[in-house]
């Protein structure tokens, strides 16, 4: 577990952000930073859950691909 009240001075803004219940999240900018994936299911995991045991990352992972349809609906010029 990380402990989020020693994160490194040169931490830089676009490393984290809060959430609207408040909850630390790390970027995937961050994520790429440390290189490699912890495996506690991080919110923009780049390295597609790799460690986060069965069947969690598949739940994960489905999660991720619904929330990328959602948003390229939206975005979609078409759409009214």
């Amino acid at each position: 577990m990380i402990n989020f009240r020693n994160l490194p001075e040169e931490d830089e803004p676009e490393d984290f952000y809060y959430d609207e219940r408040g909850r630390f999240v790390m970027t995937a900018h961050y994520l790429l930073k440390r290189g490699y994936c912890c495996g506690n299911g991080c919110r923009h995991c780049p390295y597609d859950y790799k460690m986060v045991p069965e069947p969690g990352r598949t739940k994960l992972l489905e999660k991720r691909k619904a929330e990328q349809q959602q948003d390229n609906y939206y975005d979609d010029p078409d759409h009214e």
